[in-house]
């Protein structure tokens, strides 16, 4: 009867390590991987995501493929992450605006930014500068922020959508400045672009990789990089600081992200791949020459970064009344 029971109980401890060892998940990735951008094609969002998940396939030994989701202003990109398995096969590569603007301007959203994501790897920043028509009275920021004094003023600024980063930068900047100026959205940085070069707008905030060809062919005057350093792009256009506005930066930037309760594991082995990835000189190359700046970091950093950004312009949006309409 005894041995019985001392054969029963090793059979059931056998059984039960068999089962143990089946039950476990084989080493993370043993798939493909899925990389959400929330933007249409060949944005600078989409391209940067295209360049990491070349350095993820490569690292990973698993191809890490860019699906667009693009719609919303990011929102329907987002959402979709926010409701995947967190599993570490579909990950989030999203700029600022989804993340951090419209959770404060749209009434309802499918996610909340802070509960919904684990923030895996801050990629990189992309500094807005303040740039006019060429043919514009305007050659200084003490210029702009001499005509927007006069509370019967008609300056007015373009961005490239409402609640965008570009709306909220001029918005900052009249909060920062106290001038009166009247913001005219338009549906994507080519129209705002185009208003400006036409002559139909005073001045935009925009992203430097967009401007500076046309800062460059004479096109536009860049009159200062909202941003604490000057761009490699455009070394000759002074900071907002060195231009007379302290402690203004503005911008938007990309990151990986997770869905909430992903394995931290997991989110540690990919912010290695990327962070390695960040340091290669190519594509540190890629980056500079697109006007960006590298950040990378931990997991931590990054989730310090990004409640810092949602509290600020939370401020922001409230100070300014921005609505999703």
């Amino acid at each position: 009867m005894k041995i019985f029971i001392i054969l029963n109980t090793l059979l059931f401890c056998m059984n039960t390590v068999t089962w143990a060892q089946s039950s476990t998940s084989p080493s993370y990735p043993n798939r493909s991987i899925k990389l959400i951008v929330p933007y249409a094609p060949g944005g600078g969002t989409d391209l940067t995501a295209r360049l990491m998940a070349k350095v993820m396939t490569t690292s990973l030994g698993q191809s890490v493929v860019v699906e667009n989701r693009a719609g919303a202003g990011g929102t329907i990109g987002n959402e979709a992450v926010a409701k995947a398995p967190a599993d570490g096969y579909t990950l989030l590569f999203s700029a600022a605006g989804p993340l951090t603007v419209s959770p404060h301007t749209y009434s309802k959203l499918g996610y909340e930014p802070i509960k919904s994501f684990a923030p895996v790897a801050l990629i990189s920043a992309q500094p807005l500068i303040l740039v006019v028509n060429a043919n514009s009275p305007f050659n200084t920021v003490a210029d702009i922020i001499k005509a927007g004094a006069n509370k019967n003023s008609k300056l007015n600024y373009g961005s490239f959508g409402n609640g965008s980063v570009a709306h909220l930068a001029g918005e900052s900047f009249k909060l920062a400045t106290k001038i009166n100026m009247t913001h005219i959205p338009y549906k994507g940085t080519s129209p705002a672009l185009t208003a400006l070069l036409g002559g139909e707008i005073d001045l935009m905030f925009d992203t430097i990789s967009t401007s500076a060809p046309f800062v460059k062919s004479g096109k536009l005057r860049a009159l200062a990089i909202a941003y604490k350093n000057r761009s490699p792009l455009l070394p000759n256009v002074p900071t907002m600081e060195q231009a007379g506005v302290n402690n203004f930066e503005a911008g938007t930037w990309y990151g990986v992200l997770a869905p909430a309760g992903t394995d931290k594991k997991i989110i540690q082995q990919i912010n290695n791949v990327l962070n390695q990835g960040l340091k290669d000189k190519e594509i540190a190359e890629i980056f500079t020459a697109d006007g960006a700046v590298i950040l990378g970091g931990t997991p931590e950093e990054f989730n310090t970064f990004f409640l810092a950004e949602y509290k600020k312009n939370e401020a922001i949006v409230k100070a300014a009344g921005v609505t999703e309409n």
